[in-house]
């Protein structure tokens, strides 16, 4: 049972995983940081950020094929988890064109050998279940889209790559079988009838 904590879980989870998997061939030409930027993070970057790797949520949309679906583990239970796709940009801050290249071509390979995530890989703190798995699908973003992304934030454009973590399931909370009893007594009399 995924909880609220499952949208942050999956960001920080593919972070780590490239941060791992980098190999040291590649970091000992291009030394790179990898982050999980938030809004206000991006919106404020410096032009003497270090090479880095960032992950950036930039929209969530609720995943219309499984928004009614129970989890198969629990056909019995009366609640049905939130679904969602969370859609990212992959971006690489670097002051030359070869780093640049390098480090992302690195990072969508590193995507398409390894499209999903699990439970082993997904960081703990969400409560993930052995069923729970995230697909990471390449997204195509229109130039029109690309641009309206970078226009909302401060930096110019820099060479990014969208993706879909599809689908993140959260649990509702546990709701008892039953409400509480709430007794109320109403006393009627025929006082002050003629």
């Amino acid at each position: 049972m995924a909880n609220v904590l499952a949208i942050h879980s999956v960001g920080n989870s593919l972070i780590g995983y490239l941060s791992r998997a980098y190999p040291a061939n590649l970091r000992a030409l291009h030394s790179c940081d990898f982050q999980l930027f938030s809004s206000g993070q991006i919106a404020n970057i410096s032009a003497e950020l270090d090479t880095t790797l960032s992950l950036y949520l930039y929209r969530v949309t609720v995943n219309d094929q499984m928004r009614n679906i129970r989890r198969t583990s629990d056909a019995n239970s009366r609640d049905v988890p939130l679904s969602l796709d969370l859609h990212y940009l992959m971006t690489v801050w670097a002051d030359n064109a070869v780093a640049e290249h390098n480090i992302l071509a690195w990072a969508m390979r590193e995507m398409y050998m390894h499209p999903t995530l699990n439970a082993s890989s997904l960081s703990a703190e969400a409560g993930w279940t052995p069923n729970d798995i995230i697909q990471l699908i390449p997204s195509e973003l229109s130039t029109e889209d690309m641009m309206r992304i970078w226009d909302a934030i401060e930096p110019s454009y820099r060479l990014s790559v969208a993706y879909i973590a599809r689908v993140v399931r959260i649990d509702p909370d546990a709701i008892p079988d039953s409400l509480p009893v709430v007794a109320t007594r109403f006393d009627y009399s025929d006082e002050g009838q003629p």
